[in-house]
Protein backbone atom coordinates (compact mmCIF):
# COMPACT_ATOMS: atom_id res chain seq x y z
CA UNK A 1 0.00 0.00 0.00
CA UNK A 2 1.45 3.76 -0.85
CA UNK A 3 1.99 6.02 1.83
CA UNK A 4 1.49 9.40 0.11
CA UNK A 5 2.25 11.58 3.69
CA UNK A 6 0.17 14.28 2.25
CA UNK A 7 -0.33 16.80 5.49
CA UNK A 8 2.74 16.15 6.73
CA UNK A 9 4.52 16.80 4.19
CA UNK A 10 2.77 19.30 2.89
CA UNK A 11 3.62 20.98 6.53
CA UNK A 12 7.20 20.49 6.14
CA UNK A 13 7.31 22.12 3.24
CA UNK A 14 5.70 25.13 4.26
CA UNK A 15 7.59 25.49 7.39
CA UNK A 16 10.70 25.69 4.83
CA UNK A 17 8.88 28.97 2.99
CA UNK A 18 8.14 30.29 6.08
CA UNK A 19 11.65 30.75 7.20
CA UNK A 20 12.96 32.02 3.96
CA UNK A 21 9.44 34.75 3.51
CA UNK A 22 12.13 37.72 3.02
CA UNK A 23 13.84 36.18 -0.40
CA UNK A 24 13.40 37.41 -3.71
CA UNK A 25 11.73 35.68 -6.02
CA UNK A 26 11.99 32.08 -6.43
CA UNK A 27 13.85 31.76 -3.55
CA UNK A 28 10.73 31.89 -1.27
CA UNK A 29 8.40 30.21 -3.11
CA UNK A 30 9.63 27.30 -4.84
CA UNK A 31 10.51 24.51 -1.90
CA UNK A 32 13.62 23.28 -3.83
CA UNK A 33 14.99 26.61 -4.20
CA UNK A 34 14.04 27.82 -0.82
CA UNK A 35 15.30 24.50 0.74
CA UNK A 36 18.90 25.80 -1.02
CA UNK A 37 18.42 29.26 0.40
CA UNK A 38 17.38 28.39 4.17
CA UNK A 39 20.83 25.92 4.13
CA UNK A 40 22.95 28.89 3.01
CA UNK A 41 21.37 30.71 4.89
CA UNK A 42 22.52 28.93 8.13
CA UNK A 43 26.47 28.92 6.86
CA UNK A 44 26.38 32.27 6.82
CA UNK A 45 25.02 32.98 10.16
CA UNK A 46 27.23 30.66 11.53
CA UNK A 47 30.05 32.11 9.72
CA UNK A 48 29.43 35.57 10.59
CA UNK A 49 28.96 34.74 14.14
CA UNK A 50 32.39 33.93 14.11
CA UNK A 51 33.18 37.24 12.01
CA UNK A 52 31.17 39.58 14.16
CA UNK A 53 33.86 38.66 16.91
CA UNK A 54 36.52 39.84 14.73
CA UNK A 55 34.51 42.93 13.60
CA UNK A 56 34.37 44.16 16.99
CA UNK A 57 37.82 43.53 17.89
CA UNK A 58 38.84 45.71 15.02
CA UNK A 59 36.59 48.58 16.40
CA UNK A 60 38.16 47.83 19.84
CA UNK A 61 41.40 48.37 18.78
CA UNK A 62 40.35 51.53 16.44
CA UNK A 63 38.43 53.24 19.06
CA UNK A 64 41.79 52.93 22.22
CA UNK A 65 44.19 54.08 19.23
CA UNK A 66 42.07 56.99 18.56
CA UNK A 67 41.94 57.85 22.43
CA UNK A 68 45.54 57.59 22.98
CA UNK A 69 46.96 59.09 19.96
CA UNK A 70 45.44 62.41 21.83
CA UNK A 71 47.03 61.70 24.64
CA UNK A 72 50.18 61.24 22.92
CA UNK A 73 51.03 58.31 22.51
CA UNK A 74 50.21 55.25 19.84
CA UNK A 75 48.21 51.80 20.85
CA UNK A 76 51.02 49.50 20.19
CA UNK A 77 53.18 51.24 23.03
CA UNK A 78 50.35 51.57 25.40
CA UNK A 79 49.07 48.02 25.17
CA UNK A 80 52.36 46.81 25.82
CA UNK A 81 53.27 49.15 29.12
CA UNK A 82 49.68 48.10 29.72
CA UNK A 83 51.09 44.15 29.95
CA UNK A 84 54.51 45.24 31.39
CA UNK A 85 52.25 46.63 34.70
CA UNK A 86 50.56 43.54 34.61
CA UNK A 87 47.10 45.54 34.64
CA UNK A 88 44.32 43.04 32.87
CA UNK A 89 41.81 45.17 31.21
CA UNK A 90 40.68 43.51 27.98
CA UNK A 91 40.41 45.79 25.02
CA UNK A 92 36.41 45.53 25.20
CA UNK A 93 36.66 47.23 28.38
CA UNK A 94 39.19 50.01 27.48
CA UNK A 95 37.46 51.26 24.58
CA UNK A 96 34.21 51.87 26.76
CA UNK A 97 36.61 53.52 29.50
CA UNK A 98 37.30 55.67 26.86
CA UNK A 99 34.74 57.05 25.27
CA UNK A 100 32.20 57.10 28.27
CA UNK A 101 34.98 58.07 30.81
CA UNK A 102 37.55 60.11 29.29
CA UNK A 103 39.07 60.94 32.14
CA UNK A 104 39.69 57.65 34.40
CA UNK A 105 41.12 56.79 30.54
CA UNK A 106 43.51 59.81 30.56
CA UNK A 107 44.86 59.11 33.83
CA UNK A 108 44.85 55.14 33.51
CA UNK A 109 47.22 55.96 29.89
CA UNK A 110 49.38 58.75 32.21
CA UNK A 111 49.84 56.19 34.90
CA UNK A 112 51.12 52.83 32.49
CA UNK A 113 52.98 55.41 30.79
CA UNK A 114 55.00 57.13 33.27
CA UNK A 115 56.60 53.34 34.47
Amino acid sequence: MRVKGGPATRQRRKSVKRKVEGAWGTKHTSYKIAHQTLLRSAEYAYRDRKVRKRDFRKLWNTRINAAVRDLGYNYSTFIDALHKAKILINRKMLSELAIHHPDEFKTLVTKVMSK
